[in-house]
């Protein structure tokens, strides 16, 4: 051990190079282990691709998927997708089933199809069936090791079989056992210790819980959270609509879940596209994921300038409006992404659904219109106090005060029409909102500053 351990001040990717080119299995198996989680995925994003292949070529199945659930999908899936599918397959089937939809899920179609392929029949099957489902649902939050048992059956029945396969049900997360009738249809549930106390003799009809909680395959993340924070489970079963067992969906898959949406979402409020993004991807990878946001801003920005060319005559005769232009903007923009946030918030908690259009305008002109008329009248007078103007504090108040209320409406109602639309509303509502409050603002004070070109001259 001593032989591979290094101190904190190396490169931890060098040494693994090291390792990979003149050390055994043993050698880079302790090394991993003093490594860690964290820094387990740092060292594997920075060693060279090919060093990664050849990695995995060394480690077996089982000791390579042991270094894939240290680290996060989509490295995992960037990694996986440049093995050969063989190899690739035999990994994947050593992780748990929700991992590898997981990993899967991050990987090209055609790449995942080639890796399914090389899976064993069983295993490629139930993967194809969690795919289908939506990966922030019950159907494709769940796992398919549980235990499950016919209602027949005795307590001596169950034990014989949990010693007999003790070895694989050691990887289950077992904190449950579960009862079914014909067709395996969900029947009961029976906690561990049920099992140590009755007869031998009981049938598990007799001492299960009848009736157990449970979820659908459908039901969505929002309603597992609620779910789990009301029932303080190690697991629910997930049935299809016949009521047949399919899997179990654990809390924890749930948090990571709630986590990975959270970092979609603020991902997409800064404008980075598809997923997650990392500097050891490609760079040309990476640079289209950014490029594709950028290059849309440019369009809308150019749509938001098109306004001050309109009014150029105006802005040349009262140039102190220039000040306020930008400030009127920006001040109904961070409105408008209060409105959008509380939206984005109250629909992933299911408090409002994506057809309540009237109600969110009206709940939004309400505090728009308050909120508007005290930031416009502090902006006026902060312009009436700079040029001793009161049309000019009256213009750009009065404009603030507007934009504010469309600014409020528009960014309450963004993310549910986005959603209505089968769009992701974190990545399109910030942009949007902000080339629409833009191009409102500088079209309220300029068209309010022509009506009284006037009163403003010399300002």
């Amino acid at each position: 051990m001593n032989a591979i351990v290094t101190d904190k001040t190396d490169k931890p990717w060098e040494k693994l190079h090291e390792l990979i080119t003149g050390a055994g299995t043993e050698e880079i198996l302790a090394f991993f282990d003093f490594l860690g989680a964290a820094e387990t995925a740092r060292t594997i994003s920075r060693i060279h691709p090919e060093d990664q292949v050849r990695l995995f070529s060394i480690l077996t199945p089982a000791d390579a998927a042991d270094i894939i659930e240290e680290i996060s999908d989509t490295q995992a899936a960037d990694l996986i997708e440049d093995l050969p599918p063989e190899m690739a397959a035999a990994i994947l089937e050593e992780l748990d089933s929700d991992h590898v939809v997981d990993v899967l899920g991050e990987i090209s179609d055609h790449r995942a199809e080639a890796i399914l392929d090389e899976m064993d029949i069983e295993g490629a099957r139930e993967a194809r069936q969690f795919l289908e489902y939506p990966p922030d649902s019950a159907g494709g939050l769940m796992v398919s090791e549980f235990l499950a048992y016919p209602e027949g059956l005795r307590v001596s029945d169950i034990l014989k079989d949990l010693q007999k396969n003790r070895e694989t049900y050691t990887g289950y997360n077992v904190q449950y056992l579960y009862v079914t009738e014909k067709d395996n249809r969900l029947a009961g549930v029976l906690r561990m210790h049920d099992l140590l106390f009755p007869s031998k003799d009981a049938y598990l009809r007799d001492l299960m819980i009848k009736n157990p909680l449970k979820v659908s395959v459908d039901t969505p993340l929002e309603k597992l959270r609620h779910f789990f924070e009301e029932h303080r489970l190690f697991g629910v079963p997930v049935v299809d609509g016949d009521g047949r067992m399919q899997g179990v969906v654990l809390p924890e898959a749930v948090e990571e879940a709630s986590r990975k949406r959270s970092v979609r979402q603020f991902l997409g409020f800064s404008g980075i596209v598809g997923g997650e993004e990392f500097r050891s991807m490609p760079l040309l990878v990476r640079s289209g994921r950014r490029l594709s946001w950028l290059s849309l801003n440019i369009v809308l920005n150019v749509i938001a300038a098109s306004v001050i060319a309109m009014y150029q005559d105006t802005l040349s005769a009262a140039i102190a409006l220039a000040v306020f232009l930008p400030m009127v903007s920006d001040m109904s923009g961070c409105s408008g992404n209060q409105a959008v946030a509380v939206s984005m918030r109250e629909l992933s908690l299911g408090l409002i659904r994506p057809n309540e259009l009237i109600r969110v305008l009206l709940k939004e002109a309400g505090l728009g219109l308050i909120n508007g008329a005290a930031l416009g009248l502090l902006l006026g007078i902060l312009a009436f106090m700079w040029k001793g103007n009161f049309y000019l504090g009256l213009v750009v108040g009065s404009a603030l005060a507007a934009n504010t209320v469309v600014a409020v409406m528009l960014g309450g109602i963004l993310p549910l029409l986005l959603k209505r639309m089968k769009m992701d509303p974190a990545l399109v509502s910030s942009p949007l909102l902000t080339t629409v409050t833009d191009m409102c603002g500088f079209f309220f004070v300029l068209s309010f500053a022509t009506a009284v070109m006037a009163k403003l001259s010399g300002v």
